[in-house]
């Protein structure tokens, strides 16, 4: 029997971006990659990102943060599914809850401070962005990514040139005069598997509406189109202000709502600020598992 059998989990969502969240904090046990694709065909827990919460690796850290994709494969930054960890660690009853408004959590991309500012709004510092290509990484040395090339896309020759960052995994972003307008279902996962992204890359088309201001649709790498992706608004207002396109802070407009996103300059962090909600909470049935080896 699969050692999450029974299993408390929060089912929440970051401006619908789905999230499941699983406090292993205290055990030694580890979620496989058939056990989270096992979680997200559930209906009661299917996630966009699972969350995977376990004791600290380093001192003055609150928890180390694993992050799954529905395709069962690992991820090193979720932004939505963060704010979401903050709210449980500090508000669900059932867990252990650090004192005051604040976490340092860890990912295997790096730290992550986080601050409640108010019931259900968190800010994210996500770090810096990383801009040289074999750090997004890229399969191909490109000297300024502020402009790559992807394989063209029949009879979209528009899809051309998309900016590449990395804001804890790989970002394409293509700045589009409607986002609207492209059937991400279809595109995003030629894109997502182009040959110049050794690890795949989360997709954006990014339309500019103000210099402050931008509407964004999302294909994430292993989970397929979402009404929300934080790593991706952080990438996106990166790359905008980067061409000129944008300031160092505006809001991002995603199919499930707003986040607020702050390049700094006094250190280069990108600062994320969005709400969360929580939807539910269950155990995992033992029958879930039987079919996992």
């Amino acid at each position: 029997m699969s050692a999450l059998a029974n299993t408390r989990f929060l089912k929440m969502n970051g401006l619908g971006n789905e999230i499941t969240v699983l406090d292993l904090r205290g055990t030694a046990t580890r979620v496989s990659a058939g056990e989270a694709r096992a979680i997200a065909a559930d209906p009661r827990s299917h996630f966009d990102q699972l969350m995977v919460l376990h004791d600290p690796v380093t001192p003055g850290t609150d928890a180390y943060l694993r992050i799954y994709n529905t395709d069962g494969s690992e991820s090193g930054a979720c932004g939505n599914g963060t704010r979401c960890v903050a709210w449980a660690m500090l508000s669900d009853p059932a867990m252990s809850r650090p004192a005051g408004a604040s976490l340092l959590l860890q990912t295997k991309a790096g730290l992550l401070p986080v601050e409640r500012l108010a019931e259900d709004v968190f800010a994210v510092d996500m770090g810096p962005p990383l801009f040289a290509w074999q750090e997004i990484p890229l399969g191909i040395p490109f000297p300024d990514t502020r402009t790559i090339a992807v394989a063209p896309l029949p009879g979209l020759p528009e899809l051309q040139g998309p900016s590449a960052v990395s804001m804890g995994n790989p970002h394409a972003v293509f700045f589009v005069a409607d986002a609207t307008a492209y059937d991400l279902s279809r595109i995003g996962p030629v894109l997502e598997h182009d040959p110049v992204f050794p690890e795949r890359a989360n997709i954006s088309l990014a339309q500019i509406l103000a210099p402050d201001h931008i509407l964004l649709h999302v294909w994430e790498r292993g989970a397929g189109q979402t009404r929300a992706c934080g790593s991706a608004a952080c990438a996106t207002l990166v790359a905008a202000a980067r061409k000129g396109l944008t300031g160092r802070t505006a809001t991002v407009t995603l199919p499930g709502g707003d986040l607020l996103i702050a390049w700094r300059d006094a250190d280069d962090h990108v600062v994320m600020t969005g709400p969360i909600a929580l939807e539910h909470e269950g155990r995992f049935s033992p029958a879930l598992f039987a079919a996992v080896a």
